[in-house]
């Protein structure tokens, strides 16, 4: 028998587990309903106010208790299309929750340019427990086969002040930031934020499988978790096809909380085409329970995730500029 994960070795500690030990063996499993751009005419994925509410309770019925949330235009064949409309998110919003008693919801803040009052105005409508927050810059790149781009080069432009920006919004409105990090560079940024003040406590989402980012490689993980601040909460992004599932195994292993759904993958851990979220959700709950960890109810999740504040209260004690030296190039 292998070396046992901290959360297997509670389970066969002498004596009964404590209540914070239980807590520490308690997975929180988010579904990302449905990502943005991809076509709906070609892949399984909920577009309208009634197909990501019936999405999410299949996905919130095989375990999933956060839903994270991109918001499409509701047009008739415009649902390839993101929407930054606050009226819509509200809608949306209040129908995920009917759905889904106790549900906690992360909301996509992601803009490619340095302009993101549109985030900030759905941000201050729904006022979500979460929301993802790109932490620093990508050159967002892909090659085809052929050698060609699959796209014209794009740069996912993240600098600190638009970062700031939103963490200061995000400090007025109590929402917790789940920092997107896709590369190791990003991921130590997130450290100097909490440094410098801008945060009180960091939570990392370890996005991989980009193209131009981290690879998918699970012997990856154990190198992250060194450059993490102590204690942090963490999870994982897997962006691919059946390959991805390798990773999810061993960030369950490692103690992270784990992601999947229509966003990130279209592949059961067999190979074959999930046909909607709730077979993604439920392959992800077998496998943390494979590994010994048990599933967070939504009153557990909240308990978990919002104990995490990344704000003390009170205003921020710095700007991320405040007492640097100017650097020439």
């Amino acid at each position: 028998m292998g070396a046992l994960t901290p959360h297997v070795q509670i389970q066969l500690s002498a004596g009964q587990p404590s209540s914070k030990e239980i807590m520490s063996n308690k997975v929180v499993i988010t579904c990302a309903l449905t990502g943005v751009l991809t076509d709906p005419k070609q892949h399984p994925v909920p577009v309208t106010i009634k197909q990501m509410a019936a999405s999410a309770q299949e996905a919130y019925d095989a375990g999933a208790t956060i839903m994270h949330v991109h918001f499409r235009k509701q047009e008739e064949g415009k649902g390839h299309q993101a929407s930054w409309e606050p009226e819509l998110a509200l809608e949306m919003d209040r129908a995920i929750r009917d759905a889904c008693p106790g549900v906690l919801l992360n909301y996509t803040t992601g803009v490619m340019g340095r302009d993101q009052s549109k985030p900030i105005d759905m941000l201050r409508a729904g006022k979500p427990e979460l929301a993802a927050l790109n932490a620093g810059s990508l050159n967002y790149l892909k090659v085809r086969s052929n050698g060609r781009w699959a796209w014209l080069p794009l740069m996912f432009e993240n600098p600190v002040e638009k970062v700031e920006e939103m963490l200061d919004v995000m400090r007025e409105l109590g929402v917790r930031p789940e920092f997107e990090c896709f590369d190791i560079g990003i991921v130590r940024c997130v450290g100097m934020y909490q440094d410098v003040g801008l945060i009180d406590r960091a939570s990392y989402n370890f996005v991989v499988g980009v193209a131009s980012g981290m690879p998918a490689d699970p012997d990856l993980l154990p190198l992250l978790l060194k450059y993490i601040k102590p204690g942090a909460h963490w999870q994982s992004t897997v962006i691919g096809r059946k390959e991805v599932w390798a990773f999810h195994r061993r960030t369950a292993e490692l103690g992270g909380n784990l992601r999947t759904g229509l966003e990130d993958t279209f592949y059961l851990p067999n190979g074959e085409r999930a046909t909607g979220n709730g077979e993604l959700i439920s392959a992800m709950a077998s496998i943390a329970e494979d590994v010994g960890r048990s599933i967070a109810s939504p009153e557990e999740t909240r308990e978990i995730e919002l104990s995490a504040r990344a704000f003390s209260g009170g205003k921020r004690k710095n700007t991320a500029s405040e007492g640097a030296h100017v650097v020439k190039l």
